[in-house]
């Protein structure tokens, strides 16, 4: 599965999940790919700023989507993402 795929399909759940969820519950939420998958897909993400993770004084870490249609936010699209796991 291309990674791009991936991405989208994870950034998708969160959007219909419309708050803050576990990383458990991220994996969850995408039964179709592995935990290595999903934590590959939520890295990106956070780094391309669509989601913020934080890890809670329990020592879980929680996942929050941003909207894709916030006030004019420009997000930088990963179609150049062209790897394979």
């Amino acid at each position: 599965m291309q990674v791009s795929v991936m991405i989208d399909r994870v950034y998708g759940a969160l959007e219909q999940f419309g708050t803050t969820c576990s990383m458990e519950e991220v994996v969850g939420l995408c039964p179709d790919l592995t935990w290595n998958q999903v934590y590959l897909a939520i890295d990106y993400l956070n780094k391309t700023g669509k989601v913020s993770v934080t890890l809670d004084p329990d020592r879980t870490y929680t996942v929050r989507a941003y909207s894709s249609a916030g006030e004019g936010a420009q997000y930088p699209r990963h179609d150049h993402v062209h790897s394979t796991v």
